[in-house]
């Protein structure tokens, strides 16, 4: 897959194009890709996505607080792996927002992006104000020849309804859903930085993971069972999100101890799978109490995983 940070980087490749922000890449997300794929190669064009960075509603709702499934370096990664030919990222601005609907289509998506097919939601919007809709795309289609072929309305609601049950599940802890509806396990990139080094002191050493994006959705406090691809082998271990109230911790962090490891990762990236939810954090008595359910995590965590 080839990665164009901008319009004018694109090869201009006729195409056969989609566009949206396919936060998460879950498998409704993947129906239409795969749509988008089987069309390119039927018509022997090459299939292209558009998607926007940052999130519309991060331009145009500065108030909001948008919590998104993906980094956009993590969309990147998955949607590599799916096999489209090219994904094209278009910075959002307010000045691109006050596009008119003619203007996109004449100079995005024709002049830029050479589309010849383009598949879209029967919802899609476009232009200043969202004023136009998928009617006067197929209007703006026979004008500068090319197609638009319709999402149907049970697609575009099962991709709705798994993006909002994603979200809610992983708001609960509840990763083995979100996972259902991914079609695979959510993750957590960042890197590793130095602690307090209290694992270490009880026979816990964690990795502590921080994640520079702060729009990244974090699942809900609690202890997780994790697995990470570290120098290409598969290693194993638990999670902990949470405070640390037992240390009279105050802010959040991301605590990962792995089984059977003893590298030394300080200053490295590493993604972070969620497999299952062990439990709520708790505050405990004491750092005894604490390490007597470490161990009891661990036995829970390990069999699991066998």
């Amino acid at each position: 897959m080839k990665i164009y940070n901008s319009l004018t980087s694109y090869s201009k490749a006729p195409s056969v194009l989609t566009i949206g922000t396919f936060d998460g890449v879950h498998l409704g997300h993947q129906k239409i890709i795969n749509r988008l794929i089987t069309v390119a190669k039927e018509k022997n064009l090459e299939s292209s996505l558009l998607t926007f960075f940052p999130h519309p509603r991060m331009v145009l709702q500065t108030h909001a607080d948008i919590k998104l499934l993906n980094t956009i370096d993590e969309r990147k990664t998955i949607l590599s792996q799916i096999g489209i030919d090219n994904l094209i990222i278009k910075k959002f601005t307010q000045d691109f927002s006050r596009l008119s609907a003619n203007d996109y289509v004449k100079h995005i998506l024709v002049d830029e992006l050479n589309v010849k097919h383009v598949i879209i939601g029967y919802d899609h919007r476009f232009g200043r104000n969202r004023s136009a809709n998928i009617e006067d795309l197929k209007g703006y289609g026979a004008q500068f020849d090319f197609e638009v072929e319709e999402i149907s309305v049970k697609d575009i609601e099962d991709v709705a309804i798994s993006s909002t049950k994603i979200r809610n599940a992983l708001n609960n802890g509840d990763v083995k859903t979100a996972n259902t509806y991914l079609g695979y396990n959510y993750f957590l990139s960042g890197n590793v930085v130095k602690g307090k080094q209290i694992g270490s002191k009880i026979g816990f050493p964690t990795a502590n993971v921080k994640i520079p994006e702060d729009y990244k959705l974090i699942p809900k406090n609690g202890a997780y069972v994790v697995q990470s691809n570290i120098n290409n082998t598969t290693v194993y271990g638990m999670m902990n999100i949470g405070t640390n109230p037992t240390v009279n911790g105050k802010t959040q962090s991301i605590e990962v101890h792995f089984f059977n490891f003893n590298e030394d990762i300080y200053d490295t990236s590493i993604q972070v799978e969620l497999i299952d939810r062990l439990r709520d954090e708790q505050k405990f008595d004491s750092v005894e109490s604490l390490k007597e359910q470490l161990n009891k995590d661990k036995e829970k965590a390990l069999t699991l995983f066998n």
